[in-house]
């Protein structure tokens, strides 16, 4: 089963009034249909790669799944047509979650812009399945200054395409202990959240997250599931982004480019 995350294109690319036939690289896109119990929960659009993980992280940030121990067995669907081959992930529960007995797991897409329920009802919904942070978190202003340059190192993949979102998982002293890429940040960071679950490390209430963009409510809202105190991001935060942090107490950084940034909420954890 292929997991190709790029793939070689001919185009043409003008320079000036000169146009140049050259072969450029692309993000593969594909859908990921993630089944729990051989029964469809979700389809979401990713770069292949780390599926297990994703799927995770996925289950982890609906409160589905509370630690690791909640996964009985992970595998690729093989009874699927060709075309489905390696897009198709069936698990297997230990915790007797079903979509049948938790119907209201879907609660965390409300903040879909065309679903008519405004953000407070929406906040309020994710806050009574996840309370706030109480997270002892402090960090420097140095740290997190180096933050970008350690994530962006290990874009490989974003580095030839120039399409591809990244997700890392640090430490108090800026050590980057997990990064992933995806054509969504969402996927991203599900697959950072999934593989720091799968390889134990836990509580991640003394790190922080850093997404290579905006920051929306939707990783606000994985960073809370997976008690992560601090977010960062390379770009702006969304007006329920920051509601959702206040309410949660995330401390919310954004722009972080160079020497600068602009911290949304709680920024006493940082010194």
């Amino acid at each position: 089963m292929s997991q190709q995350s790029t793939l070689a294109l001919k185009v043409t690319r003008w320079r000036n009034f000169e146009p140049l036939p050259v072969k450029d690289q692309l993000v593969v896109e594909e859908p990921l249909e993630i089944r729990v119990e051989g029964q469809s929960l979700i389809v979401v659009m990713r770069t292949p790669g780390n599926d297990f993980e994703l799927a995770v992280g996925f289950l982890y940030t609906e409160g589905i799944i509370k630690s690791a121990d909640d996964i009985g067995a992970i595998a690729y669907c093989e009874d699927v047509d060709v075309d489905a081959e390696g897009n198709i992930i069936n698990v297997h529960l230990t915790n007797g979650w079903t979509i049948e007995s938790e119907s209201g797991w879907q609660r965390n897409f409300h903040a879909n812009a065309s679903c008519g329920l405004c953000g407070k009802m929406t906040i309020e919904s994710v806050n009574r399945e996840a309370p706030a942070i109480d997270s002892k978190l402090q960090i420097s202003q140095a740290v997190l200054y180096q933050l970008n340059d350690a994530l962006r190192e290990t874009q490989s993949i974003f580095e030839v395409t120039g399409g591809l979102h990244a997700a890392g998982l640090f430490n108090v002293q800026g050590e980057l202990l997990i990064s992933r890429e995806d054509i969504g940040r969402h996927n991203a960071i599900d697959k950072v959240i999934g593989q720091a679950l799968l390889a134990e490390i836990h509580p991640l209430d003394e790190n922080l997250v850093m997404v290579s963009g905006r920051a929306s409510f939707e990783i606000i809202q994985k960073a809370l599931f997976a008690r992560i105190p601090m977010v960062v991001a390379v770009s702006a935060a969304s007006s329920l982004a920051v509601e959702l942090a206040r309410e949660s107490q995330i401390t919310l950084i954004g722009f972080m480019r160079g020497k600068s940034m602009t911290v949304y909420t709680r920024p006493d954890r940082i010194y």
